[in-house]
């Protein structure tokens, strides 16, 4: 990278004046512009959250997302050193890498406000009729600064060029002239295609598994006809049905914004004559709710819903702050058929 930016007037057509380059504490300035207009860093981001607070104790400058519905991590250098501001910035992203759409999706709502729901600033900001159905499938780090050190600079390389880490810095020099006209420049340490470039290169996240897919870890946990049952049972109450990694989602529209209400864990189903080796009664099909968005999206009490599950269950915590969530089995088709009944009668 260029360790000395230096910028010329061009007055009366050929005579050249160069700009000074004042001394100024350039960092404090560089968040806020960047999050008034993210174009300094690319074309191809929207902030979606600022100060951040992580699982891990960690608070992230800015949170964007991409055009392709991927995290961007933007950090400010400040007075960090070379081994802080690296460190710092792949812990962030050693947490960012486990969002799920829901999180995602709150953390940019309680953010954006009125330029929200998350959906319709996506689609403003990138002029997107579709609102990608899996967020968070990869993830780059932004390291900003007025000036990148030897050592930074050799580790960003290091790990983008042979090891396709998703990772650049930008600095920013600042410009002012005898008007007090302000003006900075943007340098890049690597292209960010060839960021992107090796990134490909190098495997990346795996994709959700396909419905089938989950169908067959089902068959092999021994439920797999409880897991078709529920599914297609569940269909007609929901907008939309999704796969990830582990589980079948099903989504609800609620004030313009996409959430997983209800999902299925064919991966966290057994019964017992699988685990034991012996024989005996299912444990049955493992279903994780979010009681009040479950309750919003059906405009009903939470109480109500709770005593339409299965008996089995219990609350569970998937991150710090989540909604209400609770995570049962369904233990025979009998289970699923009152379910199913009572949503019918519930819906009406």
């Amino acid at each position: 990278m260029p360790e000395d930016i230096r910028l010329w007037d061009i007055l009366d057509g050929d005579n050249l004046k160069e700009l000074e380059k004042p001394k100024l504490d350039l960092e404090k300035r560089i968040e806020n512009w960047l999050e008034k207009d993210n174009s300094l860093i690319g074309n191809d981001l929207l902030v979606i959250g600022r100060q951040v607070s992580t699982d891990f104790a960690g608070v992230i400058d800015l949170l964007c997302l991409d055009s392709s519905g991927d995290i961007v991590i933007v950090e400010l250098k400040r007075d960090k050193t070379p081994r802080e501001i690296t460190a710092q910035v792949l812990d962030y992203a050693s947490w960012v890498k486990d969002l799920s759409n829901e999180r995602i999706t709150e953390i940019a709502n309680e953010y954006l406000k009125e330029k929200g729901p998350l959906e319709k600033a996506f689609r403003e900001r990138f002029r997107e009729e579709e609102f990608p159905e899996v967020l968070n499938e990869n993830h780059k780090m932004l390291i900003v600064a007025s000036k990148i050190d030897d050592s930074s600079e050799r580790i960003i390389k290091y790990l983008s060029d042979y090891h396709g880490v998703g990772i650049n810095a930008v600095t920013f020099h600042y410009f002012a002239d005898e008007k007090k006209r302000e003006m900075v420049a943007r340098v890049f340490l690597i292209d960010p295609f060839q960021v992107d470039k090796h990134m490909g290169e190098n495997p990346k996240r795996k994709p959700p598994l396909t419905f089938e897919d989950l169908h067959k870890v089902a068959k092999d946990n021994g439920v797999g006809d409880l897991f078709l049952k529920l599914a297609e049972g569940l269909e007609e109450f929901f907008n939309y049905r999704g796969t990830t990694r582990g589980s079948v989602a099903f989504i609800g529209v609620i004030e313009g914004s996409r959430h997983t209400i209800f999902s299925i864990v064919p991966g966290e189903s057994y019964s017992k004559r699988i685990a034991s080796g012996e024989e005996g009664t299912q444990r049955g099909l493992r279903y994780q709710v979010r009681i009040d968005k479950f309750a919003k999206y059906f405009n009903l009490d939470p109480e109500r819903i709770m005593k339409v599950l299965p008996r089995e269950k219990e609350e569970f915590v998937p991150w710090k702050g989540a909604s209400k969530t609770f995570i049962g089995f369904f233990r025979d088709g009998k289970e699923i058929d009152n379910f199913l009944k009572s949503l019918s009668e519930l819906k009406k």
